[in-house]
């Protein structure tokens, strides 16, 4: 009796090399780590709008409306290595609903707020449980596709997510407090946030965990966060009293010597840490800086975030007080620029899955200092399609490169170190953010005209993009060397 082969078999033997076929993107996971992202980026803009009928309602001050605005990034930024690190020992799925669950607890918190210190301790609550959420979403990603191609995409729709809902946030909240009132900006992370939690324990089985002989480090846990705290605060806090003020001087000092003294507490438990297997594992690990690529992408998450958000901050104040736009009408000029996720999140997966993340990040970079130029355009008269080219260059470019920038950091990370790897990578663009809108505020408000210090701080920015580029190029060899090596 003769066997015939199948097509599928004759097509197998013509073509043994033939590569696997790639696994498809599982959507349910991914959208229950997008949905988390999604909450932490649209409470970043969407509280804005509110800040007057929170005013009213509550009798609040000038300093409370600012730690209301504020205290959610700086309890991010200050708790995010803690985040990390304990993700990485517990696991990052509990990390990912423990966030969840605090960043909804805490929303009701401010939701049924009637004082401004209930307000402000819901928002640094709020910012507690994103420090938690961000890190663990990151390195979920990692161990959910493995595939390069695939993580290109999920990244993509990831970061595209996230980049919608800080665009959308000052809408949002606009047409929530309209119809309902400030509140509502609240209650909308409810359901948002329930969905997210059902959507990861169906979805996202919890990782067998491995037992570790080191113990943890509280000393090096508090000193991070004293750290990190004080220097987000010092930063926020000098937008509006200056940076010579004693208090913004205080918190300076306070953050350098608990960061310098965090340091060094990591380097003896990482370097004691071999010879003793059962003694303290330090929080950071500052041998992961040593890989070129892996500081080259946290310094890079650093510049893009200090040079497009102090812009967007500044260009903010050039459409409502140098051309006389409402809120609505400032937040739909700004569209072409904070929706770019649109656009940059297929043309990053594809490039991506191709070339690898740092090809898209070299682009991305150049493409924003250019773009940044274009602002130099900008005058009292100047007609908004002129504008144009740097809304969406910037947006595109700033967007290609923070996609680029976490599947370069995923991809450097130590498997049993992703979570504190992808903390150092928000910490670093959490400072670059409250440095850039602080540098570029105080530019605009000491300036004679809003129009000279918004230029002066185009070129900086533009500048802040060229320098990053530089540091994409070369952390493009380093990559290749170590991968050929």
């Amino acid at each position: 009796m003769t066997v015939t082969d199948s097509p599928a078999d004759r097509r197998h033997v013509a073509d043994p090399d033939a590569a696997p076929a790639r696994p498809p993107l599982a959507l349910a996971p991914l959208i229950a780590l997008s949905l988390g992202y999604f909450l932490v980026m649209l409470d970043v803009t969407v509280v804005t709008v509110a800040v007057p009928d929170i005013r009213e309602s509550l009798h609040a001050g000038p300093s409370a409306l600012q730690w209301i605005v504020d205290g959610y990034s700086t309890l991010f930024a200050g708790l995010l290595l803690l985040g990390g690190g304990l993700g990485d020992r517990l696991g990052h799925r509990r990390m990912f609903l423990t966030g969840l669950a605090v960043f909804t607890a805490a929303s009701i918190v401010c939701g049924l707020a009637g004082t401004t210190a209930v307000l402000v301790g819901g928002r640094l609550a709020q910012g507690a449980g994103a420090a938690f959420l961000v890190p663990a979403s990151l390195a979920l990603l990692q161990v959910t596709y493995p595939d390069r191609a695939v993580r290109a995409r999920a990244i993509a729709v990831w970061g595209a997510v996230a980049s919608i809902a800080f665009g959308a946030g000052p809408v949002v909240g606009g047409l929530l407090i309209a119809g309902l009132d400030w509140r509502a900006v609240f209650w909308l992370n409810l359901p948002v946030g329930a969905l997210a939690v059902v959507l990861t324990l169906r979805h996202l089985p919890a990782a067998t965990r491995k037992p570790t002989a080191h113990r943890m480090d509280p000393a090096g846990q508090v000193l991070g966060v004293v750290g990190l705290v004080a220097l987000a605060g010092g930063i926020n806090e000098a937008g509006s009293k200056g940076w010579a003020s004693p208090l913004v001087l205080g918190f300076f000092a306070v953050g350098v010597v608990a960061l310098a003294l965090f340091i060094a507490v990591e380097r003896r438990l990482e370097a004691s840490v071999r010879t003793r297997p059962n003694g303290r594992a330090p929080l950071l690990r500052l041998s992961l800086f040593r890989t070129g690529a892996f500081s080259a992408t946290a310094v890079i998450g650093m510049l893009i975030s200090l040079g497009y958000y102090g812009m967007l901050f500044l260009s903010t104040l050039y459409f409502q007080q140098e051309r006389g736009y409402d809120a609505l009408t400032t937040g739909l000029a700004l569209l072409p620029s904070v929706c770019m996720g649109f656009i940059a999140a297929p043309v990053f997966s594809r490039v991506a899955a191709r070339t690898g993340p740092y090809v898209p990040m070299t682009l991305g970079l150049f493409l924003g200092a250019v773009g940044f130029l274009g602002w130099l355009l900008a005058g009292s008269g100047t007609a908004y399609p002129m504008l144009l080219f740097a809304l969406i260059a910037t947006g595109l470019g700033q967007t290609m490169t923070a996609l680029a920038s976490m599947a370069a950091i995923i991809e450097s990370a130590p498997a049993d170190g992703a979570g504190v790897a992808s903390a150092v990578f928000n910490v670093s663009r959490q400072v670059g953010s409250a440095v850039g809108v602080a540098l570029f505020g105080t530019l605009g408000a000491t300036s004679e005209h809003l129009t000279d210090g918004l230029h002066l701080s185009a070129a900086l920015a533009a500048a802040s993009f060229l320098t990053g580029g530089l540091l994409a190029l070369g952390a493009r060899r380093k990559a290749a060397a170590t991968a050929t090596a």
